[in-house]
């Protein structure tokens, strides 16, 4: 299973409370919920570089499978966080947020949970 490719977002669920409970400020979230984001991913084996550009804002972040790295956070704060692979999956968990990317064919789906509240992305290959 390779996750290597550009995807475009096509929809997203939740987004406007789960950006508030984050702590992103309002002008923010209003600015970010209408714009399609481009996520570059390369992948080198257990390697991963993945590239977010929503609008002028680009977030990069590289890490290891199976090894502690540090990642950029959508409020930029930097946090600690260990990627795992399962199957067609990978997984962290980033200072209380659990964050399962599932790769299906051409489809990158991103569910990120905080407690009981969940944001979906569903982007597409381009």
């Amino acid at each position: 299973m390779n996750f290597t490719g550009k995807y475009e977002l096509q929809s997203h669920e939740n987004f406007e409370p789960f950006m508030k409970a984050l702590g992103l400020p309002d002008e923010q979230i209003q600015k970010g919920k209408d714009i399609k984001s481009i996520s570059e991913i390369v992948q080198d084996g257990k390697k991963f570089k993945i590239t977010v550009t929503t609008g002028s804002k680009v977030l990069h972040n590289e890490f290891t499978v199976g090894e502690e790295c540090e990642v950029e956070m959508l409020t930029g704060e930097k946090v600690k966080a260990t990627f795992q692979m399962e199957g067609n999956k990978l997984i962290a968990n980033l200072k209380g947020l659990k964050s399962v990317t599932e790769l299906n064919g051409d489809t990158i789906t991103n569910t990120l949970s905080m407690g009981d509240l969940t944001y979906k992305r569903v982007s597409k290959r381009i």
